[in-house]
């Protein structure tokens, strides 16, 4: 299913990502997640969006005005998450366009979507579990994604 070899995602990108950011972000569910989200939303094969009415971004697909939102209302209230997304940056903006041109940002920015969220994590290596929270976390209820349709992702991502 996925563009690009799972484990370099996994090693090259998400490990980075999670190992930058605070200790409780950096656990094996939320690895496993993040890289089953990437892999659902573009099998990590696309940067933006196919549709030029969209603006979702990156390898995870995230909306700009998500993205935003993020900072706005969330990240700025936790100077541990600031500093650590910053460092990410080395000194670039916190844009949206980073998620296009910086992996290790885009999949730092998801494990915080996740982050945010009032949902517990689902166990390590359960697929449907994530799909389910991909659904009602990332997708949205509005989204067009279905979650019974993402469990190959997921899985796939945790046996890379």
């Amino acid at each position: 299913m996925s563009g690009l070899y799972l484990p370099h995602v996994r090693d090259l990108w998400v490990r980075p990502a999670l190992a930058s950011l605070p200790p409780a972000l950096n656990n094996l569910s939320r690895m496993q997640g993040v890289l089953g989200i990437g892999n659902k939303e573009s099998g990590y094969r696309y940067l933006v969006q196919t549709n030029p009415a969209e603006t979702a971004k990156g390898f995870w697909q995230m909306e700009t005005a998500t993205h935003d939102d993020m900072w706005r209302n969330f990240i700025r209230y936790r100077p541990d998450l600031q500093a650590a997304l910053l460092g990410i940056l080395s000194g670039a903006k916190p844009e949206a366009a980073r998620l296009v041109d910086r992996p290790i940002y885009a999949a730092a920015m998801c494990a915080v979507h996740t982050y945010r969220s009032s949902d517990a994590l689902p166990a390590v290596n359960d697929a449907a579990g994530w799909a389910a929270f991909w659904k009602r976390n990332y997708n949205t209820e509005g989204g067009a994604g279905i979650a019974a349709e993402a469990v190959p992702y997921f899985r796939e991502a945790m046996e890379a």
